[in-house]
């Protein structure tokens, strides 16, 4: 005969042995989802730095082979194979003077290129 006011443990194995895969490959699929984000965010700023750096490079090549530093961006494209992706990127150059080194900024096109 079975006692009725004992307390019998229920057999939860079932779900442990379901549970536990399940929350693992969930949590395994948001640590890949944030690292490739992470990753994204770390190229596109290496591709903004990248070319900051192409720019000022050919500027000041062409100072070292004119004696003077490029009126505009458009000259530094035409004469010296600088090529930035407009799309992507907006050039701001400022020139004082044909010898003072000048402002150069390259800035994301749009909000969502951080």
């Amino acid at each position: 005969m079975r006692n009725v006011f004992v307390k019998r443990n229920k057999d939860h194995t079932a779900l442990r042995e379901t549970a536990f895969p399940v929350l693992f490959f969930l949590t395994l699929v948001v640590m890949v989802t944030f690292g490739l984000k992470n990753v994204n965010q770390s190229t596109q700023a290496e591709q903004l730095k990248s070319a900051q750096q192409a720019v000022r490079r050919a500027v000041v090549q062409c100072y070292a082979l004119e004696g003077q530093y490029p009126p505009n961006i458009e000259y530094l494209e035409q004469n010296y194979g600088l090529s930035v992706d407009r799309s992507k990127y907006v050039v701001h150059y400022q020139m004082f003077a044909s010898n003072l080194l000048p402002e150069v900024s390259v800035f994301p096109a749009n909000e969502n290129v951080k």
